[in-house]
């Protein structure tokens, strides 16, 4: 790729500034103060995307915040990339956590960022991540080497379920045609460790209801006699697991897929240190099923987690009760093959089968999605490595996340194209927490590598 490392060295300042502006727009879909704000990012980026070289920029209506969307056509005989990502950010509370206000972005080095960091909501989650795509375009566009055709999908309503994109997309099929999604919603594992997210878990998340007697009761009068809902449903939740750990739905695991031990080598390549993960946690040991990896666990598994449990009296002092009802959320991460609707459907009725006599039980779907992989022979994957190891140096590792992104399986069943997910980002960046901030450095690093891969992409198309 011809001067993409002087082209960004030039251009460093300058691509700095334009995202720290677009930062400063405070883009929270979740809250309808700032509903100008999101509708005027969405202005700013339709003016990114013409600036570096779409040659037609749509601001498209929706239900909800609208979707931008650009292009620049090659060749009809040219592969087509649709580059996908979103500029609307996450609210910034707790606002006093932050040691800068969250929409005045400021740039300081940290251990990990010695040339320095960009702290601001949606530095990394995501504005930060989509921008290097459109820096990158600009690139390919003023030095004549854009070598397929390119098109961008940027939405507004990430941040709160993608709430219209699932009709836009089913709506213009045509217009959002392509041959490979590429995604940086996602991080790697380390500066010198780069790695390529290749598998998502899915999602179920129910919430559940036990019911005992009609009101609530006098434990010294009825305790002993009638069923106690909170008693119930704790021993209710602590029966989905057995002794090693293994979830008890009958027919949880039935489409559950072991990866092949040559995959499951490629992903041990990560760096990982568990006396220093458990330092971090503060805990003395670690905790999930019998026969796998900490790693695995938390991203090749399947699991299931009480999110949320209540019920009775929780006020201050006395109150000796025996509460009518308890409750609990319930969230099941899933892997690819594992049908959310169906786990729910099978959770539900072993949940209902496990009460005993004396309760009613309610199980309150609430939303879930698909898992995804990408298989690591893939040509986009190929593509994508081989982009990482020019300007790393080094090969990255395949990596499999615990992580939901339910839209990628929207996408390939609507679209029919599979998504490569090249994330700069780092775990440590506090996306959606309190001084959220992305690297200079990985910031400028996205925007040298991605042209690398359409050119690879391309190229790997014709054999």
């Amino acid at each position: 790729m011809q001067n993409i490392g002087e082209y960004v060295v030039q251009h460093r300042d300058r691509f700095i500034k334009e995202l720290v502006e677009l930062l400063k727009i405070p883009s929270v879909s979740a809250d309808p103060a700032f509903s100008q704000d999101v509708m005027d990012t969405a202005q700013a980026v339709a003016r990114s995307l013409e600036q570096a070289g779409c040659t037609a920029v749509e601001i498209c209506e929706t239900q909800g915040y609208p979707i931008v969307y650009g292009e620049r056509k090659v060749s009809a005989d040219l592969p087509t990339v649709l580059v996908y990502g979103h500029y609307d950010v996450q609210p910034p509370d707790p606002i006093d956590l932050w040691d800068s206000p969250p929409f005045e972005p400021v740039i300081k080095a940290t251990e990990l960022h010695p040339e320095g960091a960009i702290f601001a909501r949606g530095a990394c989650d995501d504005k930060g991540q989509f921008y290097m795509h459109v820096k990158a375009l600009e690139f390919m566009v003023k030095t004549d080497q854009l070598p397929c055709n390119v098109k961008f999908m940027i939405e507004g309503e990430e941040e709160v379920g993608s709430r219209s994109l699932a009709a836009f997309v089913e709506e213009n099929q045509e217009k959002l045609s392509n041959d490979i999604i590429l995604i940086s919603d996602t991080g790697m594992i380390a500066k010198e460790a780069p790695s390529i997210t290749t598998g998502l878990r899915g999602l179920s998340y129910v919430e559940v209801e036990v019911t005992g007697p009609n009101r609530d009761l006098h434990s010294g009068l009825y305790g002993g006699a009638v069923a106690n809902p909170i008693n119930i449903l704790a021993k209710m939740i602590a029966s989905l697991h057995d002794e090693n750990n293994h979830i008890t739905i009958p027919g949880f695991y039935d489409e559950v897929i072991e990866l092949s031990q040559e995959e499951r080598a490629e992903m041990a390549k990560a760096p990982f240190e568990l006396e220093a993960y458990k330092d971090e946690l503060d805990i003395e040991a670690v905790y999930g099923e019998k026969g796998y990896t900490t790693n695995e666990r938390n991203s090749i598994r399947p699991t299931l987690d009480v999110n949320g449990i209540w019920g009775g009296y929780i006020g201050e002092g006395a109150k000796t009760v025996i509460a009518s009802k308890a409750y609990a959320k319930i969230s099941m991460r899933l892997v690819p093959n594992q049908d959310w609707e169906e786990i729910t459907t099978l959770f539900s009725t072993h949940f209902k089968n496990i009460a005993p006599e004396g309760v009613k039980v309610k199980v309150t779907p609430h939303h879930g999605g698909q898992g995804y992989v990408t298989p690591i022979d893939y040509v986009g994957y190929r593509a994508a490595a081989k982009a990482y190891e020019t300007t790393f140096g080094k090969t990255p590792i395949p990596q499999r996340t615990g992580g939901s992104i339910p839209i990628i399986s929207l996408f390939e069943k609507e679209l029919g194209s599979k998504t490569i997910l090249m994330g700069f980002g780092l775990d440590t960046d506090a996306i959606h927490s309190p001084n959220e901030h992305f690297g200079v450095w990985n910031y400028l690093k996205g925007i040298e590598t991605i042209p690398y891969f359409y050119s690879n992409f391309t190229e790997m198309s014709k054999q």
